[in-house]
């Protein structure tokens, strides 16, 4: 339980806290959570992207595993942007996983990500282990994705001990919520994976477009010339954007305007 000095102070998994009392966790015994540390990064979204109120999802984790399956339930581009939107704004490495490519082995989804030097991996039933803990060990990894992806088979597969609930993707292709809580694991091969409830949709309410340039040291020092209150996105929106002047780098430019894009459409999925 929390100290009553700490009020409303919002404590969420991957926290770094103080505790005082009797630690043991045997029966009839009390612990408080008397200070909760500041947080290296953290990981926020709204209900929508109208919505002023920011839901921190994971405090403190190093990587965002981006969880998405090629088929049953088809991927969408838009909500991988935006998960990458939030990770970048808040100090988060983004890692693509990819599950259930056994579906769809010719899908080239993962190619829309090409100029954007996103980590991919996959992470379905059928597929070695290793790769995903060799990114996963030593380090303090949340992941996120829609319900039925996979996210918590894999889970399973790395932490055979969570038991963590899985569940069939419904007839409309949608995802049938089954974790319902966020849940720090520790692996077995060192470090720890937070397992998140399936996300129904993901709103950026709380984020800029200078936020999102910002984690992109290569271009954000070429923003210095855009015009106050430049969006980034070229034209016509902004015709002066000074990314446009950028020589060689346009590919890549135009793949972190994709992001922008989903940014400001409007779309949480």
């Amino acid at each position: 339980m929390r100290a009553r000095e700490l009020g409303r102070t919002p404590i969420v998994v991957g926290d770094q806290v103080d505790v005082v009392g009797d630690l043991s966790g045997r029966p009839d015994t009390l612990a408080r959570i008397v200070r909760v540390g500041e947080r290296s990064t953290v990981l926020r979204r709204t209900a929508d992207d109208t919505d002023p109120f920011e839901r921190v999802v994971v405090g403190n984790a190093e990587r965002l595993f981006i969880v998405v399956a090629l088929a049953d339930p088809p991927p969408r581009t838009g909500f991988v942007e935006r998960a990458m939107v939030a990770a970048y704004a808040g100090g988060l490495e983004p890692i693509l996983c990819l599950t259930k490519h056994d579906l769809a082995a010719d899908s080239e989804f993962a190619s829309a990500f090409d100029d954007l030097d996103l980590t991919i991996v996959y992470g379905g039933l059928d597929d070695p282990l290793e790769p995903v803990l060799d990114l996963l060990t030593g380090h303090l990894t949340c992941f996120l994705g829609h319900s039925g992806v996979g996210k918590s088979t894999l889970v399973n597969r790395l932490v055979p001990e969570a038991d963590r609930a899985v569940g069939e993707v419904s007839g409309v292709g949608k995802g049938k919520h089954t974790s319902t809580q966020s849940v720090a694991l520790p692996l077995p091969s060192g470090g720890w994976v937070i397992d998140t409830p399936g996300v129904r949709s993901f709103g950026l309410a709380h984020i800029t477009p200078d936020d999102v340039i910002a984690a992109f040291t290569d271009l954000a020092e070429a923003t210095e010339d855009c015009p106050r209150g430049c969006t980034h996105l070229g034209p016509p929106a902004d015709p002066e954007c000074a990314l446009d002047e950028l020589a060689g780098k346009q590919h890549r430019v135009a793949a972190i305007r994709l992001l922008l894009t989903a940014l400001t459409a409007n779309d949480p999925w």
